[in-house]
């Protein structure tokens, strides 16, 4: 769950917000370095809603819209699952879900030269890193960190991987851990990789396995972390 802020705007965060919306008075907040996410923009000392969603807050001072959206919108530095549509000379032409392809350099990996380029086939599932999300532009991706390190990017193998909002995905990967995922992790051995653009992968060593994980974190996306450790405890007394 996510920590409540100590001003006195606080009753917004974890409400559900709508364009116009005031959430926030900087006038009340002297000396507070603040962040601010999607879904919200300053106009003098006031914070106001975009769009739809829930206003999400995060220590030390960091404000968001959480939206749940079927259709994804390329942020710089989001980490995003992406299925290979197509092979050119230079790039791969890669669809994440978002209004247009993007595009997936030959050279975008650990040590990429012209003599190692990868091979994929066409369906092959990407774990990848936004570098470039221009309006009007094909978005760029990268199979490495910051650093041009390989990390955890790269091709997914076997497991499954399903579709989901952005909201769930968001949910997924917020800190402190998603209740759902940290109950499934202590009683389950799997492997997962979620992306800001609405897919989850999911691996184990068994298909049932994988089965009661995709279908845990499914039915979690609208459940309070309380519901959602009962969720967990539920589905494994049942699955054991």
């Amino acid at each position: 769950m996510n920590e409540k802020p100590s001003n006195s705007q606080s009753s917004f965060v974890d409400r559900v917000v709508v364009p116009g919306d005031v959430v926030l008075d900087l006038s009340s907040m002297v000396n507070q370095a603040l962040k601010l996410g999607g879904g919200l923009r300053q106009d003098c000392d006031a914070i106001s809603v975009t769009k739809a969603g829930i206003l999400r807050f995060s220590k030390p001072n960091k404000y968001w819209v959480e939206s749940s959206n079927k259709r994804y919108v390329p942020c710089v530095e989001d980490t995003v699952l992406g299925i290979v549509v197509d092979s050119k000379p230079d790039n791969f032409l890669v669809d994440i879900k978002g209004p247009q392809l993007a595009v997936l350099p030959v050279l975008a990996f650990e040590g990429g030269t012209r003599r190692n380029i990868p091979k994929f086939e066409i369906g092959t599932l990407l774990y990848l890193r936004v570098v470039k999300a221009n309006s009007g532009m094909n978005p760029e991706l990268s199979c490495t960190d910051a650093s041009g390190k390989a990390s955890e990017f790269g091709p997914l193998k076997d497991g499954y991987m399903f579709e989901s909002s952005t909201g769930l995905a968001r949910m997924l990967l917020s800190s402190p851990t998603c209740p759902a995922l940290e109950e499934l992790g202590k009683r389950l051995s799997f492997e997962i990789a979620i992306g800001l653009n609405g897919r989850v992968w999911v691996n184990a060593s068994t298909p049932s396995t994988v089965i009661v994980v995709t279908n845990t974190i499914m039915k979690a996306e609208f459940l309070t972390g309380v519901q959602q450790r009962i969720l967990v405890s539920k589905v494994i007394e049942k699955f054991q």
